[in-house]
């Protein structure tokens, strides 16, 4: 089983629900307002918005 997965995120500030890689390198922003979704950590993302469900 993969630890690594894309999630769909919701924005927390426009609620626009995007797909994010469980475990980003880089700052994650929303397309649509610019506000921040994660936050690398070297590990799991730190995540700002709701996680609304995993990918398969």
């Amino acid at each position: 089983m993969r630890k690594n997965k894309f999630l769909k995120v919701k924005c927390p500030d426009c609620e626009n629900i995007q797909i994010v890689f469980s475990k980003a390198s880089t700052p994650v922003f929303c397309q649509v307002c610019g506000g921040k979704l994660s936050d690398p950590t070297g590990g799991k993302a730190d995540f700002k918005g709701e996680i609304v469900s995993e990918l398969e």
